[in-house]
């Protein structure tokens, strides 16, 4: 791609025109950001996996700074949040923008994903604890961590299932499993698949159990696109997304409210998630009926 300005550079490294297929706070706010990383870095030597690298490390010194359980402290970690946050975008913006696709970058991203968010939910739980030391805290941190984990499956499932109808992003699968193809490939992408597998592969099995259930049976092979390509629910598991909810939890640092985020995180977003859920098996599901029986 060449260097053009920076809002032509920020639309022309999106994975989609159609902005209904990403979280809104990342197509108004965090990718137009990251745009400008990217523009600054284009030029420079600097690759896609090494800014991966640098958001995961980000997104570790945010977990260190929750640990220290200061004001002071938590209010960095918010930052330090959204910024890994930026930088997990603009990696691969900086690879689209390049064309410098890879495997192994499909993979380190998301298993230094399930690192940080492993590291952060045990930094937060930590602090909360100093002042709520009971099950109580100890539950609602582990229930945290599983919930915008599959969370996040969820809208990735249905983010990346709307690409493939536009043929788009072919590189990240809709399920991961080892072909022929990648044991002939790579050596290193391979071993990172392995991780990724046995860290993903039964969240994305969830998604397409529940994906199968919202169906209902009435959604042919042929009308797949219009389902995976439907607005309203692409909007819903949007808001589940990592741009989403570290937003979230960033606003409730900075007023250094971590109890209570946790319980937003475990009631309020597990409630959207169910919203989302049900949307596309009682609203979205209708649709295919009536066509069925018309």
């Amino acid at each position: 791609m060449q260097r053009s300005g920076p809002v032509a550079f920020f639309k022309q490294s999106l994975k989609s025109d159609a902005f209904h297929a990403d979280e809104l706070i990342n197509i108004y706010l965090l990718r137009p950001i990251a745009a400008m990383v990217v523009w600054v870095l284009y030029p420079t030597r600097v690759t896609p996996n090494e800014v991966t690298m640098f958001a995961i490390l980000l997104g570790i010194a945010a977990a260190a700074a929750y640990t220290l359980n200061t004001p002071a402290a938590i209010f960095i970690g918010g930052i330090l949040v959204t910024a890994k946050d930026v930088f997990d975008d603009a990696d691969g913006q900086l690879a689209r923008a390049k064309g410098l696709y890879s495997r192994r970058g499909r993979f380190l991203d998301s298993i230094g994903d399930f690192v940080v968010d492993l590291l952060l939910f045990s930094a937060i739980t930590f602090a909360v604890y100093q002042s709520y030391p009971d099950a109580a805290t100890i539950c609602l941190g582990v229930l945290s961590f599983l919930g915008i984990t599959l969370r996040v499956s969820y809208h990735v499932f249905y983010q990346v299932s709307y690409l493939h109808t536009e043929n788009n992003y072919k590189l990240n699968r809709i399920t991961e499993g080892i072909t022929e193809e990648d044991l002939r490939g790579d050596p290193v992408a391979l071993r990172l698949q392995v991780v990724f597998n046995f860290i993903y592969t039964w969240q994305d099995n969830m998604m397409c159990s529940i994906d199968a259930w919202c169906m209902g049976g009435v959604v042919p092979e042929h009308k797949t696109a219009a389902w995976y390509s439907d607005k309203l629910a692409l909007r819903l598991s949007g808001l589940l997304g990592f741009g989403t909810e570290f937003a979230v939890l960033t606003i409730f640092s900075l007023f250094n409210k971590l109890y209570l985020y946790l319980w937003l995180n475990v009631l309020v977003m597990n409630g959207i998630w169910l919203l989302a859920i049900l949307h596309r098996r009682l609203v979205v599901r209708r649709k295919f009926s009536r066509h069925r029986t018309a």
